[in-house]
């Protein structure tokens, strides 16, 4: 832990960082009796140097809130939850899985989360408690929003990228709005320097008038849901007018013929009507791109979570592919990683559907809408039991009715949180973990080039008392399970005193003599390696893997980057060294342009833009409706939206919004006149799956027919008398599991048919 009050007890600044997005932004905290008093950016940080928005700053509604879970809690026969000790929650969760394990099979089994906003560390050591019991089937946030992205990208290039912002001429964001979302390195700094630099241009696809969208050269404002026709449209004038770069394809691009073919027959003007967009803005576009010497592309959830989601991500890609625009700066580039293993569970025959409904079960992920139906059947291989981690699937998932109906339908059910979740609410038993800030945590968002960053956050304040980190959970349950017996690891323990060389060697050999433990080896890493790591960081153990890793893939790069072989028992070693040492972030590799080629997984390092299954979804578009209103629902609902004060669910306590306190639903003038609505009205949104009332905020920023709710809200909070109050609306009470990608299975919480209706005065 470091030092937060000097020698005459005056309170210090600690180094840490921002928990609220992916950027995970250097800031110092000034502490004072475990408050966050002040928090600015950390200028010495190697990534973020100084940056950070204005959400890092309320992050003591986090960390000091009247919601916190100091205790296991069990559920009761009468649905209320009373609190029990440590050793009897661990006895009772370890018995519950062990019970449907042996009844029905690990593969009844299901875990959900492991991806908590910038908290992934203690992902690695669930995985390795799933693994070990066998567990199957997984989901997570990621399910809900980047698997299409993720199967495009892995069959065109191998390998996931991202788009090298502060270097692109022209910058491209389909369905996403940085100057709130963020996502990469001082996005507001990147925005307006590109739009302050006439040599550069910026390109948004939003329905809405975005704060990123009011910076850019051209801000497509297209109709909701039509970003595939758009994209296709500019595609076939690329190709219509032969703006592509032919060099490159030839040099880079394999069997690229069918997708020409395809492209030449998009018909362009029907296209750009059915968009809402004039087709002298898209060919205005074509032409920018065409000139461009670097593209960089990133999408989000405004299309990842809409109409054809997965033919959207292929498109996308395209517009940077025809341009050549890869292995350059500026570029969307692969990169290194230092992440979260893969399971490690031993491979099994046809998991590449779920078991009940035959979902397409991509990277590894069910597809979240699907997680429901796997449960509510009388199926033998439905899912029986769940792990869910630092997630809130009750609130962030499709149709929070029919979610909490399977819970109440499973044989056992553990959550594993900082506090009484809505998710929480439903299950049998509730661990209690230590916050973001009371353990060694880090984020696994990696995704940089050509200096790719690590972080290891270390504990600014001691754990709440009655918590624990996720390390110790799994570890306890693992041994009360009886998954691997401490006995066993006494000379690796016994090792580890020896130094970090003697240790290294002990456990390879351990590992070969003892192969199924290798499923288990974070866990094994923590209590063996863990108790000789500096105070606070045994939970940092399974990084020392992660870092012999990433160092024998990327050994030239590495080194490059800093870490020396001969200051440890081996380059690894070193660079896990610097991780722990560090309070500022370490630059663990460097690349340099011509070495892009070498992060690819194709075998003859080429693009492959020759996807069977996307160019059969673009000859089709034309048959694919391109408005899913209706009489009965007028209207499209952006459920989710992200605003100056929404972080998804992480920070529960309302009071930490300075505006838009309540949510406001966003509407456009037009239908706010349609419907006598005027500023703080208050007004009924109803679906197909549920209705909720929301106060009303009139905006010129909304495409008529459009409306938007924010994310993070209707969470149910204590307010100062201990009574629970819910501010704003769950966006998911109003969302529905059969709207969803027909390839990827990700919900269209971003395209929900709804209407409007008033309320009765009194």
């Amino acid at each position: 832990m470091t030092d937060t009050t000097s020698l005459n007890g005056a309170a210090e600044w600690s180094k840490t960082a921002c928990i609220l997005c992916e950027c995970a932004c250097g800031i110092e905290v000034k502490l004072e009796d475990r408050q966050f008093v002040r928090i600015r950016g950390n200028k010495e940080h190697v990534e973020s140097k100084g940056y950070t928005c204005e959400k890092a700053l309320r992050l003591d509604h986090y960390q000091n809130n009247r919601g916190r879970l100091t205790s296991p809690m069990r559920r009761t026969a009468e649905g209320t939850y009373e609190e029990i000790d440590w050793d009897t929650a661990i006895a009772e969760v370890a018995g519950g899985l062990g019970r449907v394990r042996d009844a029905h099979g690990a593969g009844s089994i299901f875990r959900y989360g492991g991806t908590g906003q910038t908290n992934h560390l203690f992902s690695v050591y669930g995985q390795a408690l799933a693994d070990g019991i066998g567990v199957l089937y997984e989901s997570n946030s990621i399910a809900q929003e980047k698997t299409g992205e993720v199967w495009v990208e892995v069959n065109m290039l191998g390998a996931h990228t991202r788009p090298e912002l502060s270097k692109s001429e022209v910058a491209i964001f389909v369905g996403k709005n940085p100057w709130q979302s963020h996502s990469f390195p001082a996005a507001r700094r990147t925005l307006k320097a590109i739009a302050n630099d006439p040599e550069r241009a910026l390109i948004v696809f939003d329905p809405k008038r975005t704060k990123t969208a009011e910076l850019a050269d051209f801000h497509i404002q297209l109709r909701p849901g039509t970003d595939a026709f758009c994209i296709a449209a500019i595609l076939g004038i690329l190709v219509r007018d032969e703006l592509v770069d032919t060099e490159f394809l030839d040099r880079h691009v394999t069997d690229r013929a069918a997708l020409v073919d395809a492209l030449r027959t998009v018909p362009i003007d029907d296209y750009a009507t059915r968009c809402d967009v004039p087709v002298a803005q898209l060919e205005a576009v074509a032409q920018r791109l065409s000139k461009a010497k670097s593209i960089g592309s990133f999408e989000d959830l405004g299309i990842e979570q809409g109409p054809n989601s997965t033919l959207v991500s292929y498109l996308q890609r395209l517009l940077w592919v025809l341009n050549g625009s890869f292995a350059k700066p500026g570029a969307n580039q692969p990169h290194s990683w230092l992440g979260m293993r893969g399971s490690r569970r031993p491979a099994t025959p046809g998991l590449d559907r779920t078991p009940v409904t035959g979902a397409r079960v991509i990277t590894g992920l069910v597809p979240c809408n699907s997680i429901p139906e796997e449960i509510l059947t009388d199926h033998p291989d439905r899912f029986r039991a769940m792990i869910i981690e630092s997630s809130n699937p009750v609130h962030s998932l499709a149709d929070s009715k029919k979610f909490r109906e399977a819970m109440r339908a499973l044989e056992f059910s553990v959550v594993i949180d900082v506090a009484m979740t809505e998710t929480a609410r439903q299950a049998d038993i509730v661990l209690p973990a230590s916050s973001a800030y009371e353990k060694c945590e880090a984020s696994f968002f990696t995704f940089h080039f050509p200096d790719n960053v690590f972080y290891l956050r270390k504990p600014i304040v001691e754990p709440l008392p009655g918590t624990l980190a996720e390390p110790e959970i799994y570890a306890r349950i693992a041994e009360k399970m009886g998954l691997y017996d401490l006995d066993a690891l006494q000379p690796l323990v016994d090792a580890a005193k020896h130094g970090r060389s003697t240790f290294a060697h002990a456990y390879a050999e351990f590992i070969g003599n003892n192969p199924p433990a290798y499923a288990l080896s974070p866990l094994i890493l923590y209590r063996t390696l863990g108790p000789t790591l500096p105070a606070g960081l045994d939970g940092a153990a399974a990084l020392w893997e992660l870092a012999c890793n990433v160092a024998e893939a990327n050994p030239v790069q590495v080194e490059r980057a800093g870490s020396d072989p001969a200051a440890a028992e081996s380059l690894g070693g070193a660079l896990f060294d610097r991780i722990l040492e560090s309070d500022d972030g370490v630059v663990f590799t460097q690349h340099d342009y011509d070495e892009v080629w070498d992060l690819m997984f194709t075998w003859d390092e080429q693009l492959r833009v020759d996807n069977p299954e996307m160019i059969e979804k673009l000859l089709d578009l034309s048959n694919q409706p391109t408005d899913y209103r209706s009489d009965e629902f007028p209207l499209i609902l952006a459920a989710g939206e992200r605003r100056s004060f929404t972080a998804n669910v992480i920070i529960r306590d309302p009071d930490w919004r300075k505006n838009d306190r309540d949510g406001a639903l966003h509407i456009s003038q037009p239908d706010a006149d349609s419907y006598g609505l005027e500023n703080g009205d208050r007004i009924r949104v109803v679906t197909a799956t549920g209705s909720a009332e929301a106060m009303v905020e009139v905006t010129d920023t909304m495409r008529e027919g459009h409306i938007a709710l924010p994310n993070g809200f209707g969470l149910e909070f204590p307010d100062e008398d201990g009574e629970h109050r819910v501010v704003g609306v769950s966006p998911n009470e109003l969302t529905a599991l059969e709207w969803r990608d027909d390839f990827a299975g990700t919900p269209w919480h971003k395209h929900v048919p709804a209407r409007l209706e008033t309320i009765a005065a009194g």
